[in-house]
């Protein structure tokens, strides 16, 4: 179901019927009871849902817009059941169901926590962190990172060493201190050489061996882009109670 198209539909809807009755119906007064009381109809329901419907258009299509994680993947920044605010002017403002950039305003960083769409199948998003810029070499290995021939900086996280009975580690990329997940420290999964094409990132999940990224999907086109990743605002999974300690945490 694509939310964009539908609220974009019932703005215009509502918006149109507002325009009509401005420009033609206030001026006649010759329609029967039956076409009065069906535009009245259509005219209270335009001018009640509109102002919200707009309201909700905008900031959706160019502030923010909620996501929920569905997967393990951002192990251990996020977890599932997490509801995220996702921030859709940081990479430029774009057109809702076109996705037609409009205004360019920033481009990712190294360490970018950062949503997408699914080039395969565009109505999929995703959540990933960006580790590789446009014309980057990357090589991937024995679960270490290097980037343009720098061996990113990885340690043991000493105040929790483990999540899930998995080793934690904080991993240093440019000005970004994240934590990843190491499930299987024996074989390394997506180990390979890999040169981001030009308008493309490379994103990988923090939880190393439970990701489907840029190793198995290849590089993400920044015309896929939906926006950076800002704020946890609820979490919840499943039936159990919403975890109120994560609530209003910043996403690094």
């Amino acid at each position: 179901m694509n939310l964009a198209l539908i609220l974009v539909s019932l703005t215009l809807f509502s918006g149109f019927f507002i325009v009509i009755d401005i420009l033609f119906w206030r001026k006649k007064s010759d329609q029967s009871n039956t076409e009065k009381n069906l535009k009245n109809t259509i005219l209270e329901y335009s001018y009640a849902f509109f102002p919200v419907l707009f309201f909700v258009l905008i900031i959706r299509s160019f502030i923010f817009e909620p996501f929920r994680i569905p997967s393990g993947s951002m192990k251990p920044t996020l977890l599932v059941g997490d509801f995220i605010f996702v921030k859709k002017y940081s990479y430029g403002l774009r057109l809702p169901v076109l996705e037609t950039k409009i205004w360019e305003v920033d481009s990712p960083k190294r360490g970018d926590v950062a949503v997408f769409r699914l080039p395969s199948d565009p109505s999929i998003n995703y959540i990933k962190r960006v580790i590789g810029l446009p014309g980057d070499k990357i090589i991937y290995q024995d679960h270490r990172l290097t980037i343009n021939g720098q061996i990113i900086k990885m340690e043991r996280d000493p105040i929790n060493p483990f999540h899930e009975m998995k080793p934690q580690y904080i991993e240093s990329i440019d000005q970004s201190l994240h934590t990843i997940l190491i499930a299987n420290n024996i074989n390394t999964m997506g180990e390979g050489y890999y040169v981001v094409p030009d308008d493309s990132y490379f994103m990988m999940g923090d939880n190393r061996d439970n990701s489907r990224d840029s190793r198995f999907i290849e590089a993400i086109p920044e015309t896929f882009l939906v926006g950076k990743a800002a704020m946890i605002w609820m979490h919840m999974d499943g039936l159990e109670w919403p975890d109120y300690k994560r609530i209003g945490q910043k996403i690094n």
